[in-house]
């Protein structure tokens, strides 16, 4: 019987190096989706996650288990995006060309419903990506990996009332962006 990650964790608190590479295995699919929703960049997502893993490694003793530990990881991940974007951002330029990923069309499924599905999450992947970083961050923490309030601000370092305005706010031009009322369409995103 596999070991629970709280097993893996606390081995791994204890100095156990294979213990940890197994909590990596088991995670590592999450916090590269994290890093990736975080970052918009495949090369920077995986950058944000090998930091992040080493940050943990390094930090497993500061462990204390009042939080589970992929909500530590979570927030590690975050600081390390948030970080990268920073960085980043003032050496950034954009890609020229980038391939369109092509709806996959089974027998058992309705086309055009495929198509729309795929064209709406598509616009709200652009949407997302288009939100200055402090407001992506805070929707991504709490509408894809389900944080509190209080654990997002604790993890960017501002008030529980912040992060509810930012995720508002973030929300309100994602709304605007991709289902626009009458007279948004200028002032979308």
């Amino acid at each position: 019987m596999d070991a629970s990650i709280d097993d893996l964790v606390e081995r791994a608190v204890s100095g156990e190096r294979e213990a940890f590479d197994e909590v990596v295995r088991r995670t590592y699919h999450d916090a590269y989706g994290l890093a990736l929703r975080l970052t918009s960049d495949e090369e920077d997502a995986r950058d944000v996650v090998q930091d992040a893993y080493l940050r943990a490694y390094r930090s497993l003793d500061k462990f204390r288990g009042a939080a589970q530990f992929s909500t530590w990881l979570y927030r590690i991940v975050a600081n390390c995006a948030s970080t990268t974007t920073t960085k980043r951002r003032r050496h950034r330029h954009d890609e020229l060309l980038d391939d369109a990923e092509v709806a996959e069309l089974r027998p058992d499924h309705n086309p055009v419903v495929a198509v729309e599905t795929t064209e709406l999450r598509d616009q709200l992947d652009s949407a997302i990506h288009d939100l200055p970083p402090r407001l992506r961050a805070v929707v991504v923490l709490r509408d894809v990996y389900d944080m509190r309030h209080d654990a997002i601000a604790e993890e960017l370092g501002i008030s529980v009332s912040a992060a509810k305005v930012r995720l508002h706010r973030a929300r309100r031009r994602l709304r605007e962006r991709v289902f626009p009322l009458p007279g948004e369409e200028l002032h979308a995103v």
